[in-house]
């Protein structure tokens, strides 16, 4: 990708590198028509690669400004068509991962590389090992969500992994996508379920401490996104008119 975008800076500027200045830098980004915020990181990157490491020019004569990163609210689904949805579904082991994702807010990838070990029946709770930012953290486990995965278990028999694959150890992420869209939306993604887990509990009285810990996130300032798309938060504002 660097490659790419540097060929296109020289083909632009029309000159031998040892020759390129300072303002041939700044002009070619100025007038730059990116597409989206990642293209932009990615030209200035590439642009600084050539310009620091490559010709060896000083840092200070570019501005190699980084654009605001752009921050969309979370896609949720009502609760209670998550739950009318997984009900209906009668093979035991969609129905377990689909149930255990959305009860604790799983990731797709932390659901597939859940363990038989992960789970304390004793304690009702879960070990998500290595998550995002190769973090641990402990999640609750429900009664029902336990007496569900016993019901798996009896009839699939996984070996390490919870869900075992058809042909592999584990469950893959792209069988969670796809019963995610078969079941409950085939316009979104299993990681809806997270988003709309999260903000349930902070519709029902939760306190955002708790639900930053169950999510693994390092900020409050992340967590804090939910009360954003929580539509009982939203129905206790009184109006102007």
């Amino acid at each position: 990708m660097y490659s790419h975008y540097i060929i296109k800076f020289l083909e632009k500027v029309d000159k031998y590198p040892q020759h390129i200045v300072a303002a041939d830098f700044q002009t070619y980004l100025d007038a730059f028509k990116f597409t989206s915020i990642s293209q932009q990181n990615q030209v200035i990157n590439a642009i600084k690669f050539l310009y620091e490491k490559v010709l060896d020019k000083k840092y200070d004569k570019v501005s190699f400004e980084r654009p605001r990163s752009e921050r969309h609210l979370p896609q949720v689904i009502d609760k209670n068509f998550i739950i009318n949805q997984i009900n209906k579904i009668e093979n035991i082991k969609h129905r377990a991962i689909l149930s255990l994702a959305f009860s604790v807010g799983l990731r797709v990838s932390e659901v597939v590389n859940l363990k038989l070990t992960d789970i304390d029946s004793k304690r009702m709770l879960i070990t998500i090992k290595n998550g995002k930012g190769r973090k641990d953290r402990i999640v609750p486990l429900s009664e029902n969500i336990l007496l569900l995965l016993r019901e798996y278990y009896r009839q699939f028999k996984p070996k390490e992994y919870l869900f075992n694959g058809q042909f592999e150890p584990k469950y893959s992420v792209g069988s969670c996508q796809k019963i995610f869209k078969k079941y409950i939306d085939s316009h979104s993604h299993f990681h809806i379920l997270r988003h709309s887990c999260f903000t349930s509990l902070l519709e029902s009285g939760t306190d955002l401490r708790i639900i930053q810990k169950m999510a693994g996130h390092s900020s409050g300032k992340t967590t804090e996104i939910y009360t954003h798309v929580s539509t009982a938060l939203l129905q206790k504002i009184a109006l102007p008119l």
